[in-house]
């Protein structure tokens, strides 16, 4: 057996027998003193700190007011269509002329707005109570879009008014000029049908789309504003892409929400 030059020079000093033994260092005290604070300061962020994650849902482009599907009130063949799509239409301004066993007969528009989808054609025959048009409700040129989110129902109570929202546009190439900036405004409080949202997209196959995993919650996003974009709304770029948003347009939103996660004890 080896031992250390220095601890057998010590074992020679008969003076050095009664010196106290140093079981640890100065330093140790400051050691044990900070790891209780760490551990006391993570146990008190366990039981009232939060969690930020995000929930991500489809969603689509569109005014406040929705949309509504216009219906054929008669059977006929229409000879000729007065409205195209895109186009913004007044209340009761004609849309459509039918042929019927009585007479011609004109097709109005309900309330004013704009025209985004136009089923019918010069020569085809629509039957009453068959879907011809859908317009979408819009007051003047200069109302402001939003975004209407379909969250699934089991994350809708996680989203609250107030959280921040990125959209990616379905027509703006992200990697080049980022996503949209917007807030939560409202959170609805029932599920959606495919019928409702068909009732306010006035978009059957938007109402199955959103409703295909389930009935989601709908959640109204007020778009950041910015007059310097062409768009007029905030990106997360400086400047956004080089053209104007467009109704109707298909959308996907991460939504920040702060959960919290209080801390569970173990008990022997």
């Amino acid at each position: 057996m080896q031992f250390r030059q220095q601890a057998l020079s010590r074992l020679r000093s008969p003076e050095d027998i009664d010196l106290p033994v140093r079981y640890a260092r100065p330093r140790g005290p400051l050691v044990l003193a900070v790891t209780l604070a760490a551990v006391l300061a993570a146990a008190a962020w366990a039981v009232t700190g939060t969690v930020t994650s995000t929930v991500t849902a489809p969603g689509v482009l569109t005014h406040a007011q929705g949309s509504y599907v216009l219906q054929s009130p008669v059977s006929g063949q229409i000879t000729a269509v007065l409205a195209e799509e895109g186009e913004r239409v007044a209340a009761d301004a004609p849309l459509l002329k039918v042929r019927t066993a009585a007479g011609d007969t004109v097709v109005r528009t309900i309330a004013a707005g704009r025209v985004t989808a136009l089923v019918a054609a010069i020569g085809s025959v629509v039957t009453t109570g068959g879907d011809i048009a859908a317009v979408e409700r819009v007051r003047s040129a200069g109302d402001p879009l939003m975004a209407v989110l379909y969250v699934p129902a089991g994350s809708g109570p996680d989203v609250s008014v107030g959280a921040r929202v990125d959209l990616s546009v379905q027509s703006v190439a992200a990697q080049r000029y980022g996503v949209l900036r917007g807030t939560v405004t409202s959170v609805g409080r029932t599920a959606q049908t495919s019928r409702s949202i068909t009732a306010f997209l006035g978009s059957g196959q938007l109402g199955e789309q959103f409703s295909a995993k389930g009935l989601p919650v709908a959640v109204v996003v007020e778009l950041d504003t910015d007059p310097r974009t062409e768009s007029g709304y905030a990106w997360s770029t400086s400047g956004g892409p080089p053209h104007a948003l467009e109704s109707m347009t298909l959308a996907s939103g991460s939504v920040r929400t702060a959960a919290l996660h209080p801390i569970d004890w173990l008990l022997p």
